[in-house]
């Protein structure tokens, strides 16, 4: 259930709306997103699909995708924080003094690091054990993510993806959603290699011997042939990804065309 709030937009040409979704179900509600119209009915879901869109006719330097108003002071805000930026100065920024590594000041393009020599050798540093110790994780927190769906430009629910049959879920009230979401969760966060439960205990007492870093599912082997199988997906996914872009380039060189008669 979402409530619309379709407005003009003053900061930008006659025509353009403005429209703002505030969802009222869900662990987000409350929140709401922001969309923008053009005359001709094109949707618009973030900045740099508008600023290309409108290429130099406008200038939205200062312009607040949220509220849809011109805010000067925060372009003035931006230029601060790059002035003391220290990777600004590769771009001929001017140094700033303040930053946390010094930067030697010399005529070089390039920037060039000081040693820092300390004084007192005889010194330890030391370490906060409490910091040092990994904090522990909370069990099953993947289910938190259960019932939410992603979805297309068009608000459209995606079709959930087909897991391979060699995938079994572990721990209770497991499903394939819960068991897509918690491999796509530990893909994303963790660097070690995804291997799932290989303790035979953790089926069947899986809140004492679940291991918390691999996800919720039983260990499983990738063979030659589901590489392979994978290799052909990404290829037909490349293929219709340049076609996609094929099209959007032909449909964007027809819209110009027409709006330049």
């Amino acid at each position: 259930m979402m409530e619309r709030k379709r407005t003009d937009c003053p900061a930008l040409p006659p025509g353009w709306k403005k429209e703002e979704v505030i969802r009222k179900s869900g662990l987000s509600a409350g929140k709401s997103d922001v969309y923008y119209y053009s005359p001709t009915g094109k949707k618009f879901r973030s900045k740099p699909q508008l600023s290309r869109y409108l290429g130099n006719t406008v200038d939205l330097g200062c312009f607040d995708f949220r509220t849809g108003k011109m805010m000067p002071g925060k372009l003035q805000k931006n230029k601060q924080r790059l002035r003391h930026d220290p990777l600004s100065l590769a771009k001929g920024g001017k140094p700033d003094l303040n930053t946390v590594l010094p930067i030697r000041q010399t005529a070089s393009i390039f920037k060039q690091p000081v040693t820092k020599v300390t004084s007192y050798p005889g010194n330890r540093v030391k370490t906060d054990l409490q910091k040092a110790v990994e904090q522990p994780r909370q069990l099953f927190w993947e289910r938190r993510l259960k019932g939410l769906r992603s979805s297309d430009i068009t608000e459209e629910v995606l079709r959930v993806m087909d897991l391979p049959k060699g995938l079994q879920s572990v721990g209770p009230d497991s499903s394939d959603e819960t068991l897509l979401s918690t491999i796509a969760s530990a893909l994303h966060m963790s660097s070690a290699p995804i291997l799932g439960q290989t303790s035979a205990a953790a089926e069947k007492n899986p809140a004492i011997w679940l291991n918390t870093s691999q996800p919720l599912c039983k260990a499983f082997t990738i063979t030659d042939e589901h590489i392979r199988e994978q290799e052909l997906k990404v290829q037909q996914a490349r293929r219709s990804l340049e076609e996609a872009l094929m099209a959007d380039g032909l449909a964007r060189a027809a819209e110009n065309t027409l709006g330049g008669r």
